[in-house]
């Protein structure tokens, strides 16, 4: 298959989406697929689509182009109109599939699915529905609630109205102030004093202009893949300090990841099947990451939908399909069979 693995972006995560799609590229190209990775913002001058699939092929020298722009992002913002970078689009669709290693805002929150389904191109993933529903924690919650699936309490607050203190907002400490649309915890912090809320309160608004203030869970935290409404094994995580943020998600020997979980029979099963109705809840399709807290009585809470996870070898999702023997090129395929 010809297929483009579309990577970088504008958000927070465009380091993170960069490894994904350089790895899913070598996966696939492992596989005998023709692939290329493409940068959706930056695009490519020169790239012709009819030349686009070529054989020879080098994924590190493309990753390092797609990095070279890192540090002018913000410039090229400033002068491109649009979106998709250069020949991004015509390169897409001459592809049998597109990849989506994107992380974040302009990748996960459904606006490139929506542009791709007005234009025919095939890509990984949930729709733009799912995926819209997904990326905005404030509408996560809210559906959460009312289908049943357990998450913590939560309130949302607004730039323009903000609390001056957690006391204010009838909020106990400690609590979570995180960013509605944010990832990989940026914008994620664990309060326990009024001072700690205040600046909590006030880094965040930096990111984006509404915030969601949620019940601390103390407790393990996991994670739950579900690919084509199939759960798969639990991993759980343990940070050696702190909590699972952005330090502690991409800085290798920061967390102990076990998988599959040593939950027990019982407690695997109600938390997958949790996560399997938390996917559906959200409208999701293809494949999804639901994140866990569970306190020591065993009350759980989803968290989130994560609907383009991780995708390097030691990412969580590829940890769960190896723990049911299959390999990181094998899931890079199987995640392209339940897009089609």
């Amino acid at each position: 298959m010809k297929i483009v693995v579309l990577a970088g972006g504008t958000s927070t995560e465009r380091d993170v989406s960069i490894v994904s799609g350089t790895k899913v590229c070598e996966a696939l190209r492992s596989k005998g697929h023709q692939a290329i990775l493409l940068d959706v913002f930056c695009g490519k001058e020169g790239l012709q689509a009819e030349t686009a699939f070529a054989q020879e092929y080098d994924v590190e020298r493309e990753a390092a182009y797609i990095r070279s722009f890192n540090d002018s992002i913000g410039k090229i913002k400033a002068a491109q109109r649009g979106f998709f970078g250069p020949n991004v689009l015509d390169v897409c669709r001459a592809a049998d599939m597109v990849f989506l290693a994107l992380h974040g805002a302009c990748g996960e929150d459904g606006r490139i699915q929506a542009a791709f389904d007005l234009l025919g191109i095939a890509y990984t993933g949930s729709g733009y529905l799912g995926s819209a529903l997904a990326m905005d924690k404030t509408i996560t919650k809210q559906m959460f609630r009312e289908n049943g699936v357990p998450t913590p309490a939560g309130v949302i607050i607004e730039k323009t109205d903000a609390p001056k203190s957690a006391e204010e907002l009838g909020a106990g400490l400690p609590c979570v102030v995180k960013t509605a649309c944010g990832g990989s915890s940026v914008g994620v912090y664990i309060v326990n004093t009024e001072e700690e809320f205040e600046e909590a309160v006030r880094n965040g608004f930096t990111y984006e202009d509404k915030l969601i203030v949620e019940q601390y869970i103390s407790g393990k935290e996991y994670t739950v893949g579900v690919i084509d409404g199939e759960a798969y094994p639990i991993v759980e995580i343990a940070p050696i300090s702190g909590f699972y943020d952005y330090k502690n998600k991409y800085q290798a020997g920061s967390t102990i990841e076990t998988c599959p979980a040593p939950l027990g029979e019982e407690l695997t099963k109600k938390m997958q099947e949790i996560a399997v109705k938390a996917y559906h809840t959200l409208r999701l399709e293809s494949y999804a990451r639901m994140d866990f807290m569970m306190d020591e009585n065993g009350g759980m809470y989803c968290l989130e939908a994560n609907t383009l996870p991780g995708m390097t070898p030691t990412s969580l999702l590829p940890q769960e399909a190896a723990a049911v023997g299959m390999s990181f090129a094998d899931l890079c395929e199987k995640l392209i069979e339940v897009s089609r």
